[in-house]
């Protein structure tokens, strides 16, 4: 009996029949498909509303039509943007998507035109773009999570580091 308790345990490796890594990265696959495929929609319907944005110049010009036309490809490119980022860096960015946003709201003040536009719905609307605005200059400040940091570890290792002080410092005060 006593033999057995001084030999070495290993431990017993068992064989799953799940392999997770694979089923991840099958799953990121065809993720990555799908916004391939919603690139390239994007993409086929950013030409089709250039072909409809110059037949609209085609006497006689209508300027409103115009300039809702360009802000919509201006949004549609920044969408193809955000999809091309996230094929690279495998993240969603924050600042595209709230630039996104703020022309989407502008265009939709810009479409409708202001004047028509009820007090409130103005109002809402600069809240609104006030508060992307504030998620904008904030973000600067935030740490970048998607390169490996992990702001819960930079925390956790400052509080560490500072438990290490005061424990030093207590032993060198007795």
């Amino acid at each position: 009996m006593q033999l057995l308790k001084d030999l070495p345990v290993k431990p017993i490796k068992r064989e799953s029949w799940l392999n997770l890594g694979r089923i991840v990265q099958a799953l990121e696959l065809i993720q990555d498909l799908i916004v391939i495929s919603l690139c390239i929609g994007l993409f086929s319907f950013m030409v089709l509303q250039i072909w409809t944005m110059f037949l609209s110049l085609i006497p006689p010009i209508y300027s409103h039509t115009v300039t809702a036309d360009i802000l919509s490809l201006l949004i549609l490119v920044e969408l193809f943007r955000l999809l091309i980022i996230y094929l690279q860096e495998q993240r969603v960015s924050i600042g595209v998507a709230v630039e996104v946003s703020i022309v989407s709201v502008l265009r939709e003040m810009i479409v409708r035109g202001v004047l028509e536009t009820t007090f409130i719905q103005v109002l809402a609307a600069c809240a609104f773009l006030l508060v992307l605005g504030a998620l904008l200059v904030v973000r600067v400040w935030l740490p970048p999570t998607f390169e490996g940091i992990d702001p819960e570890q930079e925390i956790s290792k400052r509080y560490k580091k500072r438990l290490a002080q005061e424990q030093l410092s207590g032993n060198s005060k007795q």
